[in-house]
């Protein structure tokens, strides 16, 4: 299936009898809507649960010029989580929100909404980067997504920006 998505979006090209590649890139591609994992698990008539593993306000880590550049100056909100499908882990999301983008996500009650679904409802953006890999389940990841380690995952990095200044980094491992 998320090979199929894949081709569909135009980031990886079929070919019969030689495999899959990765689509030749495009100087100026459209904007990927940015889905909200909650309505896609409903959408396929799955019950959908998120649970929130880890939440801290803090600086940006000075050997990391994305968080230092996202932070603006100012702290991030991290967050840790795992989207459930039907009961089983299905996504774990580690994301780091701008408090100076969005100041307001500091008190949102991620147990009524997720923090993307909240991002979407409040934070207008104008530039989104996905970066889309595969990678394989080291321990924690494997824990975490019910899997065995070593297990081929799914990864989409994403940073979204308004007028220039950075909203947000998520990398969500499927």
């Amino acid at each position: 299936k998320a090979m199929t998505a894949l081709a569909e979006a135009g980031l990886i090209v079929r070919r019969k009898r030689a495999g899959s590649f990765v689509a030749r890139p495009k100087v100026h591609a459209p904007v990927l809507n940015i889905p909200d994992i909650q309505a896609e698990v409903e959408a396929r008539g799955e019950i959908y649960a998120f649970r929130l593993l880890a939440r801290a306000v803090r600086g940006a880590d000075g050997a990391s010029p994305d968080e230092v550049a996202l932070a603006a100056g100012d702290k991030l909100l991290a967050l840790e989580g795992v989207h459930d499908a039907g009961g089983r882990p299905f996504a774990l999301e580690r994301r780091l929100v701008s408090l100076k983008a969005a100041p307001e996500i500091e008190a949102a009650d991620f147990a009524a909404i997720t923090p993307g679904a909240w991002l979407l409802e409040h934070v207008a953006w104008s530039e989104a980067e996905s970066r889309i890999s595969a990678v394989n389940a080291d321990a924690e990841d494997a824990r975490l997504l019910a899997l065995d380690e070593g297990a081929a995952c799914l990864v989409v990095d994403r940073r979204t920006w308004r007028e220039g200044r950075g909203v947000t980094r998520v990398r969500q491992i499927f």
